[in-house]
């Protein structure tokens, strides 16, 4: 485990002081996306992603979950995700919220956001906590952490990204996730991507599961969709 050198923000969170990572756009204002992490904390694949955004015209804030903490090593991983609080990373992705709406760089009256793995899982329960504040949830292969309850409360416009070669969310768990997101939500969109790929296909860190065709076609969709969806 290490400490990440990518927290350069600090936002008013439940009470108490969190941190994570801002990325501004080139123009200096532009709509806000929350960028959730996977279960290895705040890494550099985060970072670019958040930058990636800040390139499309977005002001990205990746919180982060872990207080600084990031591992490669995933019996670690899992570890310090188990060691998350699911009401905890709801109430920080909450704060991050709010510190993008009352950003002075922010032009959209609701937040866009995006997430992978265990990030994929808190998008959705952002989406259903937050209700008409999240216009846009976009889950990557998310895992069932932090996953909400119940999908009734989700307002946002939801795009999801699944593969099928998935050993840790199988494609009949995310093909029974978007049905009942469906039945459940007044999501005015629900669509979900699938992908011949494995888990954390769009990770290009992860060299053995990274599939580069599969991640810029996903992530084209994803870009446009948060365009789309938050204003």
């Amino acid at each position: 485990m290490e400490q990440t050198p990518h927290q350069n923000v600090t936002f008013p969170s439940a009470g108490g002081t969190a941190h994570g990572y801002l990325a501004l756009p080139e123009g200096g204002r532009g709509p806000g996306v929350i960028v959730v992490q996977e279960w290895w904390g705040l890494t550099d694949h985060i970072r670019d992603v958040a930058d990636r955004l800040a390139a499309e015209g977005f002001v990205a804030l990746a919180p982060d979950l872990y207080g600084g903490r990031v591992t490669h090593d995933p019996d670690e991983a899992r570890s310090m995700m188990a060691r998350l609080p699911e009401d905890e990373g709801a109430r920080l992705l909450s704060g991050a919220v709010d510190h993008l709406l009352g950003h002075e760089a922010v032009t959209s009256t609701t937040v866009g956001a995006i997430g992978f793995c265990m990030g994929g899982g808190f998008v959705l329960a952002l989406a259903a906590h937050e209700g008409g504040r999240v216009s846009a949830a976009v889950p990557f292969y998310g895992v069932g952490q932090g996953v909400p309850e119940s999908y009734e409360t989700v307002q946002a416009c939801v795009q999801g990204h699944y593969a099928r070669q998935d050993r840790a969310y199988p494609v009949e768990e995310a093909q029974a996730l978007e049905e009942r997101i469906r039945r459940e939500s007044s999501a005015p969109v629900v669509e979900f991507h699938y992908y011949d790929a494995p888990h954390a296909f769009h990770n290009d860190e992860k060299r053995q599961n990274y599939r580069p065709e599969h991640a810029r076609t996903a992530w084209t969709r994803a870009v446009a969709f948060l365009k789309e969806h938050v204003r």
